[in-house]
Protein backbone atom coordinates (compact mmCIF):
# COMPACT_ATOMS: atom_id res chain seq x y z
CA UNK A 1 0.00 0.00 0.00
CA UNK A 2 2.70 2.51 0.58
CA UNK A 3 4.07 1.61 -2.39
CA UNK A 4 1.03 3.00 -4.32
CA UNK A 5 0.86 5.87 -2.12
CA UNK A 6 3.89 7.00 -2.93
CA UNK A 7 3.62 6.43 -6.90
CA UNK A 8 0.76 7.94 -6.92
CA UNK A 9 1.92 10.88 -4.97
CA UNK A 10 5.09 11.42 -6.90
CA UNK A 11 2.68 11.39 -10.68
CA UNK A 12 0.34 13.91 -8.79
CA UNK A 13 3.23 16.42 -7.91
CA UNK A 14 4.41 15.59 -11.31
CA UNK A 15 0.97 16.42 -12.97
CA UNK A 16 0.35 19.79 -10.51
CA UNK A 17 3.87 21.09 -11.23
CA UNK A 18 3.43 20.00 -15.43
CA UNK A 19 0.58 23.07 -14.76
CA UNK A 20 2.60 25.18 -12.95
CA UNK A 21 5.49 25.22 -15.46
CA UNK A 22 3.44 25.67 -18.58
CA UNK A 23 1.03 28.31 -17.18
CA UNK A 24 3.42 31.04 -17.15
CA UNK A 25 4.68 30.10 -20.53
CA UNK A 26 0.91 30.51 -21.80
CA UNK A 27 1.41 34.23 -20.08
CA UNK A 28 4.12 35.15 -21.62
CA UNK A 29 2.57 34.09 -25.32
CA UNK A 30 -0.23 35.68 -24.19
CA UNK A 31 1.37 39.23 -23.67
CA UNK A 32 3.28 39.13 -26.40
CA UNK A 33 0.28 38.29 -28.76
CA UNK A 34 1.26 35.71 -30.40
CA UNK A 35 -0.41 33.35 -32.44
CA UNK A 36 -2.16 31.19 -29.57
CA UNK A 37 -2.82 34.44 -27.53
CA UNK A 38 -6.10 34.31 -29.27
CA UNK A 39 -8.39 35.04 -26.40
CA UNK A 40 -10.80 31.98 -26.62
CA UNK A 41 -8.48 29.42 -27.82
CA UNK A 42 -6.32 31.23 -24.69
CA UNK A 43 -9.56 30.84 -22.37
CA UNK A 44 -10.11 27.85 -23.33
CA UNK A 45 -6.64 25.98 -23.11
CA UNK A 46 -5.36 27.75 -19.67
CA UNK A 47 -8.71 27.01 -18.16
CA UNK A 48 -8.22 23.38 -19.39
CA UNK A 49 -4.62 23.27 -17.62
CA UNK A 50 -5.68 25.34 -14.60
CA UNK A 51 -8.77 23.59 -13.20
CA UNK A 52 -9.53 20.20 -15.12
CA UNK A 53 -5.24 19.04 -14.86
CA UNK A 54 -3.17 20.70 -12.34
CA UNK A 55 -5.93 21.89 -9.84
CA UNK A 56 -7.39 18.29 -9.03
CA UNK A 57 -3.68 16.85 -9.56
CA UNK A 58 -2.42 19.27 -6.08
CA UNK A 59 -5.09 17.96 -3.84
CA UNK A 60 -4.37 14.50 -4.74
CA UNK A 61 -1.27 15.35 -4.11
CA UNK A 62 -1.50 17.14 -1.05
CA UNK A 63 -3.84 14.33 0.25
CA UNK A 64 -1.64 11.66 -0.79
CA UNK A 65 1.13 13.52 0.93
CA UNK A 66 -0.51 13.71 4.30
CA UNK A 67 -1.51 9.83 4.11
CA UNK A 68 2.23 9.12 3.50
CA UNK A 69 3.09 11.44 7.18
CA UNK A 70 1.49 8.41 8.80
CA UNK A 71 3.64 6.52 7.61
CA UNK A 72 6.93 8.42 8.73
CA UNK A 73 8.83 9.82 11.73
CA UNK A 74 8.03 13.70 12.16
CA UNK A 75 11.49 15.15 11.86
CA UNK A 76 12.85 19.01 10.65
CA UNK A 77 13.23 18.12 6.81
CA UNK A 78 9.51 17.33 6.94
CA UNK A 79 8.93 20.92 8.06
CA UNK A 80 10.76 22.63 5.62
CA UNK A 81 9.55 20.45 3.31
CA UNK A 82 5.50 21.31 4.05
CA UNK A 83 6.94 24.74 4.08
CA UNK A 84 8.03 24.63 0.60
CA UNK A 85 4.76 22.91 -0.78
CA UNK A 86 2.81 25.47 0.93
CA UNK A 87 5.02 27.99 -1.33
CA UNK A 88 3.94 26.01 -4.55
CA UNK A 89 0.15 26.14 -3.19
CA UNK A 90 0.65 29.85 -2.76
CA UNK A 91 2.25 30.01 -6.72
CA UNK A 92 -0.84 27.40 -7.98
CA UNK A 93 -3.57 30.02 -6.18
CA UNK A 94 -1.14 32.97 -7.86
CA UNK A 95 -1.26 31.72 -11.52
CA UNK A 96 -5.40 31.19 -10.78
CA UNK A 97 -5.62 34.93 -9.76
CA UNK A 98 -3.18 35.69 -12.93
CA UNK A 99 -5.76 33.64 -14.94
CA UNK A 100 -8.45 35.31 -13.58
CA UNK A 101 -7.46 38.77 -14.26
CA UNK A 102 -6.46 38.06 -18.16
CA UNK A 103 -9.60 36.14 -19.33
CA UNK A 104 -11.25 39.66 -18.21
CA UNK A 105 -9.09 41.10 -20.49
CA UNK A 106 -6.30 42.94 -17.56
CA UNK A 107 -2.96 43.11 -18.07
CA UNK A 108 -0.98 44.06 -15.11
CA UNK A 109 2.65 42.58 -15.81
CA UNK A 110 4.73 41.92 -18.87
CA UNK A 111 6.27 39.20 -20.36
CA UNK A 112 9.45 39.47 -18.33
CA UNK A 113 7.49 39.52 -15.28
CA UNK A 114 6.17 35.93 -16.17
CA UNK A 115 9.48 34.30 -17.97
CA UNK A 116 10.65 34.92 -14.51
CA UNK A 117 7.33 33.34 -12.51
CA UNK A 118 8.38 30.47 -15.54
CA UNK A 119 11.12 29.31 -13.37
CA UNK A 120 9.68 29.48 -9.26
CA UNK A 121 8.61 26.31 -9.91
CA UNK A 122 11.58 24.74 -11.06
CA UNK A 123 13.20 25.68 -7.28
CA UNK A 124 10.63 24.90 -5.46
CA UNK A 125 10.48 21.47 -7.08
CA UNK A 126 14.06 20.88 -6.74
CA UNK A 127 13.42 22.14 -3.01
CA UNK A 128 11.05 19.58 -2.32
CA UNK A 129 12.91 16.37 -4.15
CA UNK A 130 16.34 17.46 -2.57
CA UNK A 131 14.84 17.57 0.66
CA UNK A 132 12.46 14.39 0.38
CA UNK A 133 15.51 12.42 -1.07
CA UNK A 134 18.08 13.45 0.92
CA UNK A 135 16.28 13.72 4.58
CA UNK A 136 19.19 15.98 6.09
CA UNK A 137 20.29 14.86 9.65
CA UNK A 138 21.66 18.02 10.30
CA UNK A 139 17.85 19.85 10.54
CA UNK A 140 17.18 19.41 14.30
CA UNK A 141 14.21 16.71 15.38
CA UNK A 142 10.89 17.75 16.12
CA UNK A 143 10.09 17.91 19.78
CA UNK A 144 9.16 14.35 21.73
CA UNK A 145 5.76 14.12 22.03
CA UNK A 146 4.53 14.54 25.95
CA UNK A 147 4.35 11.25 27.97
CA UNK A 148 0.75 10.50 29.24
CA UNK A 149 0.06 8.02 32.02
CA UNK A 150 1.58 7.36 35.47
CA UNK A 151 4.92 8.68 36.20
CA UNK A 152 6.92 11.22 38.09
CA UNK A 153 5.58 14.43 39.08
CA UNK A 154 7.90 16.99 38.72
CA UNK A 155 8.33 19.83 41.63
CA UNK A 156 6.79 22.90 40.73
CA UNK A 157 9.40 25.67 39.93
CA UNK A 158 10.25 28.01 42.99
CA UNK A 159 8.72 31.44 43.13
CA UNK A 160 11.14 34.38 44.03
Amino acid sequence: MYFWLKFLHIAMVGTWFLGLFFLPRLFVAYRRGVADADRAYYNRLTNLIFFYVSTPAAVLAILLGMALMLFIAPAGWLVLKLAVVALAVLLHVYCGLLLYEMSKGGKSHGPVFFRVLGWVPLVLLLAIAGLTAAKPAGLPLMPAPAQHGPGPIPPPDPVD
